[in-house]
């Protein structure tokens, strides 16, 4: 009997009931320090990339945040557990107050969900918080929740005030980006067709100058942004410091003002000492997440300050049409009603639904002229405060700021045009030129860190005896006859940089100093020809090639083993390089045979470029080296470290060949990455730009191939090319100045 929980006496014994309740205190205390510290990842990351707006990396809602939610909110839900002290009564009021704080931080992700995801999301977040509200509701009323009933009534309005913002922005997400995803476009192929940069400088510049547009351009479209920026992302801000102000009133009255005259119970609830540990754990959560909706709240108040150059106030209070159009779209269109046969029922369905559509449509707009209403107001409160402050800093003579936002208004013009903004909001294009007009420039500094030094060094040393690409065409000839009957596999950019190193590794004779810099310059070269080719490839044609250079490297970097040849022990045998080759060769010959012989089926039904990984990689060692033994018949190569100079310069002429379309890329990365993601995309071309700004400029002093843009993209088109003008190649090549555009950006 006592295992089902009764005594002797069959009676029901509850006294081990609360034990566990402690331990669900600590539960709780965790999920909200958890949702606490991604809330101040999100807070250091808008620091550290100076977008004060701060965007919701780490902390947005989903499945994971909503769980951590709904273990939050476990002690304001309690219905029938005593909370008698200050800490529990206290601790009932923070977590409503932490349900506000994390509906106002994470606002700015509904900008990134797809539709289907924001709806269950939302869904799942109202149920929750009206979940919150009824059980307080009835707290009040049973007197669980006996102090600070009025900070309880207020708190539980501001969080239906806040659900409703959060719900009704929502729909506007869909339309904005839309909007904003056609005016991208629009100003793209404008950019691309006619450049605005005309004066004569490097390539790295004018790809630089392109770049800071393409950066406003798709900064002032991400979706994050335009729902950071919007009236009701404001008004969320504003009641999301309120409730965090409503907690801290309630916290000091309590243990510094009237804590006696409150009439607090004597006595500990049943999870003892772990409600203080809830409340230390959401107090700080709260003071933490309120930070960024009340920065936005103030950054929208700041700038709409009289003395900010805002005097008229007439369009204040206009609703855009943008706000109601999802709700309008969905109103003209009919419903799939194909099971009502009766043609009354139809038409009571249709009448219905435009109502219920028209009262949605009534809701918004209350709300958004509601949230402008609370913007006026805060304005006017605190544009006092403002004013004041501005003319203080005047008097001081601190006005280096001011002269330097009037300096140079030509640029903030030309910037001015590739600001993508909504309906409504003109007077924040200046602010966002402002604010990121030198975005850019400061990545590519950042990227300039961490410039690859080895390949740098190895490209400058070879540029001096190379100053084309003939590389490209020598490292495969076409004298070699080939492995398989069904014909030869493609070339890509990697896999023959791979192989030229993996043969380097294995010369006699050659210091280890030499091989050693050569494998970290081309370990630094593959991070670029990797990303490169993914981009450039949109077919995924050589997709197994790239997979193929990927898993020789791994071995030739970290194990120095070409498959199961040890290259290191077969640079050791003191052969001659000719030998040593020959010996590559037959290893070559034998790995293709045996995956030849175990994919039959798959090399013969598939094309050469599906071919399994080994198979390709065993056909690139053999065709390579054995154009190398072919070159011995014309060439004296010598000793080990004469060919390492060869190859040395082999590998540099194909990384410049590479190189050659970082602005195909950029310009990809652009354009067809999702909206959600191309900001971070654009900045990250930015990075890049600034690390790789050298090699820019060493490939742009070779001659460059009269090659069109979408050749340059394929190795095996600036094969072809020599192939066809190897009679008069030198004819064939122009300066860089007059082949520009094919690694200009457009």
């Amino acid at each position: 009997m006592g295992s089902l929980g009764c005594d002797a006496h069959g009676d029901l014994n509850d006294a081990e009931f609360s034990k566990p309740l402690p331990s669900i205190g600590l539960y709780v205390a965790v999920a909200s320090l958890i949702c606490g510290l991604a809330m101040a990842a999100d807070l250091l990351h808008g620091f550290r990339h100076r977008k004060f707006w701060f965007p919701c990396k780490f902390f947005s809602l989903n499945a994971t945040s909503l769980t951590f939610i709904g273990v939050g909110i476990k002690l304001s839900v309690d219905l029938n557990t005593s909370m008698p002290s200050r800490h529990d009564q206290l601790s009932k009021l923070s977590s409503s107050v932490f349900v506000c704080t994390v509906m106002g931080n994470s606002m700015p992700s509904l900008g990134i969900m797809e539709n289907q995801d924001l709806l269950m999301n939302l869904m799942a977040l109202g149920i929750l918080v009206i979940t919150d509200v009824v059980n307080i509701c009835i707290q009040l009323g049973t007197g669980a929740i006996y102090v600070f009933k009025e900070e309880h009534f207020l708190v539980l309005l501001l969080m239906l005030l806040m659900l409703l913002i959060l719900s009704f922005s929502a729909t506007t997400v869909p339309t904005s980006k839309r909007i904003l995803e056609a005016k991208y476009k629009k100003k793209y192929v404008a950019l691309k067709c006619c450049p605005l940069v005309t004066e004569r400088t490097t390539v790295a510049k004018r790809i630089q100058q392109d770049l800071s547009k393409f950066w406003m351009m798709a900064h002032t479209s991400s979706p994050q942004f335009v729902m950071a920026r919007s009236v009701t992302c404001t008004a969320s801000g504003f009641f999301c410091l309120l409730s965090a102000v409503t907690l801290g009133e309630a916290m000091v009255r309590s243990y510094l003002l009237t804590p006696k005259s409150l009439g607090f119970c004597h006595g500990d609830s049943d999870y003892k000492w772990s409600t203080f540990l809830v409340l230390v754990c959401q107090t700080s959560a709260v003071a933490i997440g309120t930070v960024a909706p009340a920065t936005r709240w103030f950054t929208a108040v700041n700038f709409h300050c009289p003395i900010r150059g805002k005097k008229s106030y007439r369009d204040e209070f206009r609703v855009e049409s943008y706000w109601t159009h999802w709700f309008s779209e969905k109103k003209q269109r009919p419903l799939s009603l194909s099971s009502l046969k009766n043609r009354s029922c139809r038409k009571i369905a249709h009448d219905a639904k435009r109502w219920v559509l028209d009262v949605c449509i009534g809701i918004q707009y209350v709300i958004v002229f509601a949230s402008k209403v609370i913007r006026y107001i805060s304005v006017y409160c605190v544009s006092r405060i403002l004013i004041c402050c501005h003319f203080a800093i005047r008097t001081t003579g601190s006005v280096s700021h001011v002269e330097s936002e009037s300096s140079n208004p030509s640029s903030r013009q030309e910037f001015a045009k590739f600001v993508l903004h909504l309906e409504g909001e003109d007077e924040l294009v200046d602010l966002m030129v402002r604010n990121n007009r030198e975005a850019t420039d400061h990545w590519v500094k950042n990227g300039r860190k961490k410039q690859p030094v080895n390949l740098i060094e190895l490209l400058e040393a070879t540029t001096t005896i190379s100053k084309g690409f003939e590389g490209i065409k020598d490292f495969d000839s076409n004298e070699v006859a080939s492995l398989a009957a069904s014909g030869e596999p493609p070339n890509c950019w990697a896999l023959p940089l791979v192989t030229l190193t993996t043969i380097a590794v294995a010369l006699p004779n050659v210091k280890p100093c030499s091989v050693k810099k050569l494998l970290n310059a081309v370990n630094e070269a593959l991070d670029s020809v990797s990303k490169f080719e993914h981009i450039l490839d949109t077919g995924g044609e050589l997709a197994n090639l790239r997979k193929a250079a990927e898993v020789v490297w791994l071995g030739v970097d970290l194990y120095h083993k070409w498959f199961d040849v040890d290259l290191w022990k077969l640079s050791k045998q003191h052969k001659s390089p000719e030998e040593t080759l020959r010996e590559l060769v037959e290893v070559a010959k034998k790995e293709f045979s045996e995956s030849w012989q175990m994919n039959l089926m798959a090399c013969m039904k598939h094309k050469p470029s599906h071919w399994p990984i080994k198979t390709l990689a065993a056909n690139s060692m053999y065709r390579i080296c054995q154009t190398i033994l072919y070159s011995y018949e014309s060439r004296d190569y010598g000793t080990g470290e004469a060919l390492l100079k060869n190859l040395e310069t082999t590998i540099s002429d194909i990384v410049a060949g590479c190189f050659c379309n970082v602005g195909q890329v950029i310009s990809v990365k652009c354009l067809v990455t999702a909206v959600e993601v191309r900001e971070e995309s654009v900045r990250g071309a930015a990075l890049h730009l600034g690390k790789t700004e050298k090699i820019i400029e060493i490939v742009e002093r070779r001659c460059l191939p009269e090659l069109k843009c979408d050749q340059m993209k394929s190795i095996d088109e600036w094969r072809a090319f020599y192939k066809i003008s190897s009679s008069d190649f030198n004819n064939k090549t122009v300066s860089p100045d007059l082949n520009e555009l094919c690694i200009f950006v457009g």
